[in-house]
């Protein structure tokens, strides 16, 4: 059994921002491998996350973004109480997804959320596409599916890789944040500007 030391309780902490106790926790499960540690907190997040899902959440910020007076986004994200609108995790949490959006520019929060419109054009695109490319109309409709996944996964800010870390989605952010927190945490909307765009 691995000596699980203040120092590695502590840099554990610094990365995940996850309390002491549950650092420490994490380490002593994982006989004191860091990398088993961050899977242990991030399922603990995720089991956090699924019990959390149905709960109300009707408190939050509106955050405004403005990357070099060029592009700015204005995001609503909501949690359970006043308390955690405030706290520091929920706060970064909000600013790291609003600089995403400037970066990204996605559709949408989720898929479900993309216009019908849009989805038909890209759809009918992808037709053309493939039926140009000589491919039978059976074999047409599954390639033309495939790529509006890849569209609509690209294009939705959950699906999208954050540009931080790109190891992690956004949903997967949102879930750590919901294990630090310890509320329901939900990216409601948001509105991206850039100059000069009509």
């Amino acid at each position: 059994m691995a000596t699980i030391t203040a120092e590695m309780v502590k840099n554990l902490r610094s990365t995940t921002g996850a309390g002491m106790m549950d650092c420490k926790k994490a380490l002593a499960e994982s006989d004191g491998d860091v990398d088993k540690a961050l899977d242990f907190l991030r399922k603990k997040g995720l089991a956090t996350a699924k019990k959390r899902a149905g709960r109300e959440t009707k408190n939050g910020v509106v955050f405004s973004y403005i990357h070099m007076d060029k592009i700015g986004v204005l995001l609503e994200i909501n949690c359970e109480t006043d308390f955690v609108a405030k706290n520091d995790d929920f706060l970064d949490f909000a600013k790291n997804v609003a600089m995403h959006i400037t970066a990204t520019n996605p559709l949408a929060v989720t898929e479900d959320e993309v216009p019908a419109e849009i989805v038909a054009k890209e759809r009918e695109i992808y037709m053309g596409q493939v039926l140009e490319m000589g491919k039978p109309e059976a074999m047409a409709s599954k390639i033309v599916e495939g790529k509006l996944s890849k569209f609509l996964k690209d294009n939705c800010l959950l699906n999208q890789p954050y540009v931080k870390n790109p190891e992690l989605t956004i949903a997967d952010l949102l879930t750590e944040t919901i294990g630090k927190t310890g509320e329901n945490v939900a990216i409601r909307r948001f509105t991206r500007y850039q100059l000069g765009e009509e």
